[in-house]
């Protein structure tokens, strides 16, 4: 389980995350959505200890990030880019974190077989290093890379973004695997209402740093979401 108490983020005067509490169970695929600046991104560097809560604690199955490091075995994330190793090629990089959660290179192959389809065969087999890679193929390496080793809390910030229709497809089949496991807590935020609703079994709306709204995905969330958005649309243009 993920648990936040009182948690807040300030630069100066500016408050950019502010939540009293939010709890996360194990098994549970979480969606958190929100416009540019409503502080996804800052909450799940605050989850994975990348920056200093101003107030406040994150407990990742009860250990406390930014006191203990025992929660690192089992969390995997990928952000963006720079969680990679640019001068790596996929397969060395994958063999490297696989080595990190206790795999050898023969479980890393036979862990990676399945996202063949998913790969396109533009990632395994070249000579091309990570940095090299377009932004998409690095997001496919990243977003793999972060099952590996079966980790119990998955982070994925807009995984979906710089991705083919194809493999956005592709991306919520993976996902969906993971709807009935008790063990595994992925954690997903995007800007796609329609992919996050597909994908996700609760979603969080952040405003201003906020949770402004905590629902159970249903089959009229995506409408729902859709209505919340278009009312701060017009709630800014009366300003």
């Amino acid at each position: 389980m993920i648990k936040i108490e009182n948690l807040s983020k300030r630069y100066a005067e500016d408050s950019v995350l502010d939540i009293d509490a939010l709890e996360i169970p194990a098994g549970e695929i979480f969606g958190l959505v929100g416009n540019n600046g409503a502080g996804k991104t800052t909450l799940f560097s605050l989850l994975l200890d990348l920056i200093m809560p101003t107030t406040g604690k994150v407990l990742n199955h009860e250990v406390q990030v930014n006191i203990s490091e025992d929660w690192k075995p089992y969390t995997a994330a990928f952000i963006d880019e720079s969680f990679l190793i640019g001068y790596l090629t996929p397969e060395e990089y994958f063999y490297f974190i696989g080595e990190l959660r206790g795999m050898n290179k023969q479980d890393v192959s036979e862990f990676l077989l399945p996202f063949e389809d998913f790969f396109h065969g533009e990632i395994l087999g070249g000579k091309k290093y990570l940095r090299d890679l377009s932004k998409g193929n690095q997001k496919k390496v990243g977003i793999i890379a972060s099952f590996l080793g079966r980790p119990k809390v998955i982070i994925l910030d807009e995984p979906f973004a710089n991705l083919d229709p194809t493999t956005q497809i592709r991306l919520k089949k993976i996902i969906a695997q993971y709807k009935d496991d008790p063990e595994v807590t992925l954690l997903i935020s995007s800007h796609d209402l329609l992919h996050v609703t597909e994908v996700c079994q609760r979603i969080v709306v952040l405003n201003k740093g906020k949770v402004v709204r905590d629902t159970k995905t249903s089959d009229a969330t995506l409408r729902e979401l859709e209505s919340f958005f278009a009312e701060e649309i017009q709630s800014a243009e009366g300003e």
